[in-house]
């Protein structure tokens, strides 16, 4: 089975300013030259009463609220440091998701969309604020106020492990969602502006941060996708989700047809269908895998198939291999949200194994687990 991943996009982290790198000083004592030296680690979970720094007047390619943020899960050692260790310690670990190559795009990109909000008249302006109860299904409203595994188990199913639907979003939500892209395309038609499709995969659709909705899906991930990822996704960093990637993609006979086997560039993935009419065009998925194992073998138990339902939607992890099949009739959308984790991202990178969230590792080691105690029970037969 051969696949093709989307292209990997690093975190989300924009320069705020266009400035030059804010070089630190040298460290001031011998206690600050031995923690610069080290290898930092962030931690899983953050400091919970720690009173970050300001990095206000730092002049650096990211915004200062990323370092007040990321802070927090420095090591306890690391936290009692001046704020220049602090500081270089967080760069470097910042440029590693994003090398300089990358924050020139990013600039770009944001060039991009500052002409975009310039220039293009919303038609729907209440949709830029979230309104949980004018967007949500009221049984979604209760889970999310309930906020444990049980609240949120009354509403999901779980068709298949990893795999979880629940009714999400109102037909006015959706129809409101689906006359904005309306709108915006009809605007980018007329001023032929260019625009950046969603992925490398879809070719119709719409990237809906580009044009003001980044806000209202911050507000969405925050609030409603991490305490569900948080639940169900703690192996992926489901709790500390802080990135976003957010769009809608089309299907019809003359527009995308079908969406190849593929993974997300995301941690956690929610899928929402808003209509219209259609047959066909189920998702179907094929297991969770790392990046070293995502062409590998699936197993029977892994193999599951979704029907879209308007207004509900799937949660699942972004590395579960998946696709749509041929849509037979009519016209669809999805509200596509990519939520991301700079802490997972990092922590991966210290990581040889995944077993905990990649099948094929997780059957590896059970591979070697079976061989190491039937040799063992060889051994003592033997001695018997």
């Amino acid at each position: 089975m051969t696949m093709t991943p989307e292209t990997k996009k690093r975190p989300s982290l924009q320069n705020a300013n266009g400035s030059a790198s804010y070089k630190p000083p040298q460290p001031s004592n011998e206690g600050d030259r031995e923690v610069k030296s080290s290898v930092v680690r962030l931690r899983r979970e953050p400091s919970t009463d720690h009173r970050s720094e300001s990095y206000e007047d730092v002049r650096t390619d990211y915004h200062p609220s990323v370092f007040s943020a990321l802070e927090r899960f420095l090591p306890l050692d690391i936290l009692s440091a001046s704020r220049d260790v602090k500081f270089h310690h967080m760069s470097k670990i910042l440029g590693n998701y994003l090398p300089r190559g990358e924050r020139n795009r990013a600039q770009r990109h944001k060039e991009y969309r500052d002409k975009i909000l310039k220039n293009y008249q919303p038609l729907h302006r209440e949709l830029y604020t979230l309104n949980p109860d004018r967007f949500f299904v009221q049984s979604f409203i209760d889970a999310i106020k309930g906020n444990t595994e049980e609240s949120f188990r009354r509403i999901i199913i779980e068709p298949s492990p990893g795999i979880y639907t629940f009714s999400m979003l109102q037909p006015e939500f959706c129809e409101m969602i689906f006359s904005e892209v309306e709108n915006f395309q009809r605007w980018v038609h007329a001023t032929k502006f260019k625009i950046m499709r969603p992925n490398t995969m879809n070719k119709y659709g719409a990237v809906l941060d580009d044009f003001g909705l980044d806000t209202m899906l911050d507000k969405l991930t925050a609030e409603f996708i991490t305490p569900l990822a948080s639940v169900f996704f703690p192996n992926l960093c489901g709790s500390s989700l802080d990135s976003h990637h957010g769009f809608v993609v089309e299907y019809s006979k003359d527009r995308d047809l079908e969406l190849g086997f593929h993974v997300d560039d995301s941690e956690v993935t929610l899928n929402v269908c808003l209509g219209k009419q259609f047959t066909g065009g189920d998702l179907f998925f094929r297991g969770v895998r790392c990046e070293d194992h995502v062409n590998g073998t699936t197993y029977p138990e892994e193999i599951s198939e979704y029907s879209h339902v308007p207004g509900q939607a799937v949660l699942h992890a972004g590395r579960h291999r998946h696709g749509a099949k041929i849509i037979t009739s009519g016209y669809r959308v999805n509200l596509i949200l990519w939520c991301r984790s700079s802490l997972f991202r990092e922590l991966k990178t210290h990581q040889t194994e995944f077993s905990s969230w990649c099948g094929e590792c997780l059957h590896q080691k059970q591979e070697r687990q079976k061989k190491f105690f039937a040799a063992r029970k060889q051994e003592l037969l033997q001695r018997e």
